[in-house]
């Protein structure tokens, strides 16, 4: 396995519903020299907690292209090679916004989807509309992750909208695009994964000209949660995008 990028490369990494930019900063420690993380930040948590957040993709990622471009241009050589992560939510936002990083002419150099179904034909269970009590025991069950602030009455308040919104956002998301992506995906799943298939992983094949390939890592839907699996995600990363697992 590949552990160093042969050209500097900025990872955009898009949260799973709940989570914040914070998520993505812990993985810095673990992350491979010339590897830089972007994570994007979206409205209603941590430092933009007093933002409404948004409950549609597309104007999720409409509001986060420009920051993103700007930090793009701001991290200059680090960023000679753009590629995109998202896990579950997170790989139909980066899905969304690679096709605006591309249509504003910014390559990108590979799109890395982890822990998600192709973006058409998704059997996805509403939750997000039940009373507090409900909602809850849904998140839990599509989630397959208990969030830390489940345990604090307090935390769990304040974090009640966001977790709202990410998840309307993830049910009512459909892609409608006519064009495929000129990019190459990788489709990541944990092996031990119950809530997507390795069938349902794989249907992102369906979305790119460009070729794509999918992974299985160890661990089920949440693995990127655990810190080992984490660093070694990071390393597949970099091992997708130097070729080192080209077919």
């Amino acid at each position: 396995m590949t552990t160093t990028p042969t050209t500097p490369t900025t990872l955009v990494c898009l949260p799973f519903a709940g989570a914040g930019a914070g998520f993505f900063r812990k993985w810095r420690t673990l992350t491979p020299q010339g590897l830089t993380l972007l994570p994007v930040q979206l409205p209603g948590r941590e430092e933009r907690y007093f933002e409404t957040p948004h409950t549609d993709v597309d104007t999720a990622m409409d509001d986060a292209l420009p920051w993103v471009l700007d930090q793009l241009d701001a991290l200059g050589e680090a960023a000679s090679r753009v590629a995109l992560f998202g896990h579950s939510l997170g790989a139909e936002l980066s899905y969304e916004l690679t096709r605006r990083l591309t249509a504003k002419g910014r390559p990108v150099a590979r799109l890395l989807v982890s822990g998600a179904p192709g973006p058409r034909l998704r059997q996805v269970e509403r939750v997000s509309h039940l009373d507090d009590e409900a909602f809850l025991e849904g998140l839990r069950r599509v989630a397959g992750y208990r969030h830390p602030a489940m345990d604090h009455p307090e935390l769990l308040q304040v974090m009640m909208p966001f977790l709202r919104a990410d998840n309307t956002m993830h049910e009512d998301y459909r892609s409608a695009h006519d064009v495929l992506l000129d990019v190459p995906v990788t489709s990541l799943r944990g092996r031990d994964d119950q809530l997507v298939s390795a069938a349902e992983a794989a249907q992102w094949a369906a979305e790119t000209t460009a070729g794509f390939r999918c992974v299985e890592v160890e661990g089920s839907h949440m693995y990127l949660t655990e810190t080992e699996r984490a660093a070694t995600l990071l390393r597949t990363v970099v091992d997708e995008l130097e070729g080192g697992g080209e077919r």
